[in-house]
């Protein structure tokens, strides 16, 4: 029985035939679709054109701050203002009072900035601490430090030979106390130096710094009145030497960096040693960061604009009259006394330098300039 859809169906399979289009239908269907184009390119443009016009701001927003100086401190005791201070609260209180804090990954404190492109932070105790929070910082899109000079600030310790509490030093050398060989002095020659200098460390044991510019920093901070505390004038009469005994002044010299706090006059002596083993000026401070940051900010920008700036607030040894030991854990009353004195010395002297850096930026952005002849 033959299905009664089949005609239809048929009928459906047969293809549609159109009549051919004429000339004039096919060149109104082609204007159409230029129109149409044309049409649709107009609004992509305008689209853009508005995209533009609104991300041009964001870009702008987004240039990286000129950094001029960075000024690194190692630690602060409490709040960044308003307590006791430590190594940043001086800096902080004078420059970024009004900044805001900015957050860099992997570093260990803010980054604070003010509108004249000096900025600083607080990096952290020690060679490890101190130098990864650096290269953080370094490597953070928001800054550009390609200009930059950098100020490496905190307090330490010194030979009482060479240098007394309260004394303010910028380092010419630094020497990494660390990276060589040591062995007990029972297992060597008696009175012979403990230390050996290991093969492969020449390019990071120790950096001469820009010696034009350390000098700029102590022609600028040489006339800062420094301050004193009559408990460290009365400690420094402990001891017999000269320089120990003397008020508070700017010093230059090698700044010895160690994570071991070494301690006593055998150390002290194997410090000076190692200074002079390394064609380094006199050992003058004990401290345990600027080596480390200075390799660091070396293998990005070199090393000509980097300023080391230390505050003596102890003697490296004891006096005659005590133990390494017993000076190390003084009775209550038998401190130092003059820490808070040192750390507005530290702020008083550097300032000078930053100051002047910023002020004379268009001379000091190409490079450490000559110092006036005389």
């Amino acid at each position: 029985m033959m299905d009664e859809r089949a005609p239809n169906m048929a009928k459906l399979a047969r293809p549609l035939l159109r009549p051919p289009r004429t000339a004039f239908q096919l060149s109104a269907v082609e204007s159409s679709m230029k129109q149409t184009t044309t049409r649709r390119a107009g609004l992509a443009a305008l689209a853009f054109a508005a995209f533009g016009a609104l991300a041009a701001p964001a870009a702008a927003q987004t240039q990286p701050i000129k950094v001029k100086v960075f000024i690194a401190a190692m630690f602060e005791i409490g709040e960044n203002t308003g307590d006791r201070a430590g190594e940043f609260q001086h800096w902080y209180e004078r420059y970024w009072k009004a900044s805001q804090p900015h957050e860099v990954k992997g570093a260990l404190k803010p980054v604070f900035c003010n509108s004249d492109g000096v900025c600083g932070s607080v990096l952290g105790m020690g060679k490890v601490n101190s130098s990864s929070s650096m290269q953080a910082i370094l490597l953070d899109p928001a800054y550009d430090f390609s200009q930059a000079y950098f100020v490496l600030s905190g307090v330490a310790g010194t030979p009482p030979s060479r240098g007394t509490i309260g004394d303010v030093s910028w380092g010419s050398w630094l020497v990494d106390y660390d990276l060589g060989h040591r062995w007990a002095p029972e297992e060597g020659k008696p009175g012979e130096p403990v230390f050996m200098p290991r093969k492969g460390y020449e390019s990071y044991r120790v950096f001469q710094l820009n010696p034009v510019l350390v000098n700029w920093a102590v022609k600028l901070g040489s006339g800062v009145n420094l301050q004193d505390s009559d408990s460290a004038k009365q400690y420094r009469m402990r001891y017999p030497d000269k320089k120990a005994q003397a008020a508070p002044s700017v010093q230059v010299g090698t700044h010895m960096t160690g994570d071991t706090f070494f301690h006593g006059p055998g150390l002290s002596k194997e410090a000076q040693y190692m200074a002079k083993l390394y064609g380094a000026d006199d050992y003058v401070i004990t401290e345990m960061e600027a080596a480390a940051i200075t390799l660091v900010i070396k293998r990005q920008f070199g090393t000509d604009r980097i300023m080391s700036l230390r505050g003596a607030v102890n003697f490296d040894q004891g006096n005659p009259n005590e133990t390494t030991l017993q000076h190390l854990d003084p009775a209550p009353g038998q401190t130092a006394g003059g820490f808070a004195e040192t750390v507005a010395n530290v702020a008083a002297v550097g300032s000078k330098v930053v100051d002047h850096i910023v002020a004379d930026w268009p001379v000091w952005q190409k490079g450490v300039p000559p110092l006036p002849a005389k």
